[in-house]
Order: structure tokens, then sequence, then C-alpha cells
């Protein structure tokens, strides 16, 4: 059977192309190959942060390809927040995402929060924040491909993260049922309504895919969240489906599924995987709350590209 719906997507060789049984088969098994399933094995150790040597970026680089994300443990601070940014750009990642409540250099903090509208989104809060992928409320041309979360302090109890490659899960979800894909990949597959505060739109609708692929580099992408109330699934049987089969994999015990709570000057660099947070609890000393920085990317990570050798 002939499946439009994805090769209108893909204009040349590619796994991610129901048709193209073989070129899946082939990347599928390169994929799997040695892929880290101890959390360890995602961790690189760097000498400074500030100023990586060719191979702490290369070892960085190496895992992003494999597993779409790695976690840097560095033995000094950032220098300063800004200092964040010249990371990112040395890995390529230079077109931020300046989101709602991001600061004007693009880069958010992220910490307990008591404004008025900043508590009411869970980032800003202590609150669990379930499976997601960054920006899947964004518009199709502000997808957001990577990001980085760097942790300056550590909550004093909970607060880890969880972790899941989205090509896994699309690899897992395509050998159960290439149906599933398919449902997933339709334009209309999924609605986040729009953002309303007080009878003024923030943001509008956004209605898209949840697997999509990148027209220029052919490279997969995911917008996905586990929130009930901030989605709304296509009326389909094939849908319904493929989310409550996705649901399963997410709550199940995969060997895939990374869990790690950062430690100060730890982060992780990701071509927006999966990833959510546990609720956590704050220490009572004042300067010693949990506080991370996120930036949020319309790059994709230099050198780990599918097409990328």
């Amino acid at each position: 059977m002939q499946r439009l719906t994805i090769s209108s997507q893909v204009n040349k060789v590619s796994p991610f192309d129901l048709n193209d049984e073989w070129s899946y088969r082939a990347w599928r098994d390169a994929k799997l190959h040695d892929y880290p399933q101890d959390t360890r094995h995602l961790i690189v150790e760097v000498k400074n942060i500030n100023r990586l040597s060719v191979s702490e970026h290369k070892a960085l680089v190496t895992l992003c390809k494999k597993t779409n994300a790695a976690i840097y443990r560095s033995g000094v601070p950032l220098s300063t927040k800004d200092s964040l940014r010249d990371v990112c750009a040395s890995f390529g990642l230079n077109q931020l995402d300046k989101n709602l409540y991001a600061d004007d250099d693009g880069i958010s903090v992220l910490q307990v929060s008591a404004e008025k509208r900043q508590f009411e989104y869970i980032p800003y809060s202590d609150k669990l924040i379930k499976w997601h992928t960054d920006g899947y409320y964004n518009q199709p041309q502000y997808k957001i491909h990577a990001m980085v979360l760097h942790c300056v302090h550590p909550a004093q109890t909970g607060g880890g993260n969880t972790l899941l490659d989205h090509e896994i899960v699309y690899l897992l979800m395509r050998d159960e049922n290439p149906d599933y894909i398919e449902a997933l990949m339709q334009p209309d597959a999924m609605t986040i309504p729009a953002n309303i505060e007080q009878g003024v739109e923030i943001r509008p609708a956004q209605t898209g895919p949840v697997f999509s692929v990148d027209e220029a580099l052919g490279d997969l992408h995911m917008r996905y969240t586990a929130r009930t109330r901030s989605i709304e699934w296509k009326d389909s049987k094939m849908v319904k489906q493929a989310v409550q089969y996705l649901e399963h994999l997410l709550a199940s015990d995969l060997p895939y599924i990374h869990r790690y709570k950062l430690q100060a000057n730890e982060g992780i660099l990701s071509n927006n995987i999966l990833h959510g947070r546990e609720k956590f609890e704050n220490s009572d000393l004042p300067g010693v709350q949990r506080l991370m920085y996120r930036a949020r990317y319309h790059d994709r990570i230099s050198g780990t590209s599918i097409n990328d050798r």
C-alpha cells in the first residue's frame, strides 16, 4: 500500500518515509547498535564548560548524533549567564527562540516564581512536568530543534529529569504498527488550543503533526505534550490508538528512558528530545533554590544530522 501522507514530506531517500522500508531497516539497525542504556554513558566530563577542548566538544557531538542528547559535567561554573549562549554557538546553535518569559538575551531563568503570570506556568513552579518536547505550541516556522538546560543549583529534593530520544519512540511505534506513524504525521493530528489570558489571545491555536521530517536536512522532529488540558487530538480511531500506544511507551520501564538529576555546573545538550521533570522541594535557605538556565533554538546541533558523516 502506498502511503502518500508520509512520502509528501520527504523529497529523497529517507528512513522516515513509510514507503522506504530498506532505508528504514538500515537506519534502525545502526540506531540500535550499541545504543546506551546506562545513563552514565550519556555523561561527558569537561574541565571548563566555558572553554571546551576539541576532544570534549567532539565527544558531546558524537553522543548527540547517536542519542540526540548528552549530559555535560563541568569542573567549573559558567563565567556568566551569557557564556551559555557562547557555548551553544560552538555547536552551531544561533537562532534563539525568544519565548514568552525568556530574558532579553533569549535565555530563560527557570526558578520558582511568585510573579502572577509566571507562577501559572509549570516550569516556574515546583510541580511535576509531564513528558513533552519544547515548543510544541510554536508555529511551524519556529520549531524548536535543540535546547540546552544548565543547572546553576539543584533542588534540595526531587527535580530530576526524565529523558527519551524521540527517534527511539518513532522506531518503537513504527515496529509496532506503521499506521501509528502515518496517523501522527497527519498535518491535523494534534492541536494546541490558543493561550488566552483575561480575554486577550497571547498565542493562537496551533495545529500540526506529532512527527514531521525537516525538509532541508531530512531529520525527524517531534512535537508532543502529555498534558491533557493543553491538547486536542484529531477525532480519528487510528490517531487515538497511536496516542494510547505512545502513552503506554512513556509509562513503561523502557531501557531507553534515562533518569538523571542535574547537579551544579551540569547540563543537558539535546536535539529537543522528549523530557520531563519530577516535582521538587527547595531549601529554606536563601540563595540555594533550584535555578536552571534554558536556551531553546531553531537550529539543530551541528554535526548530528542524519546526513552528517
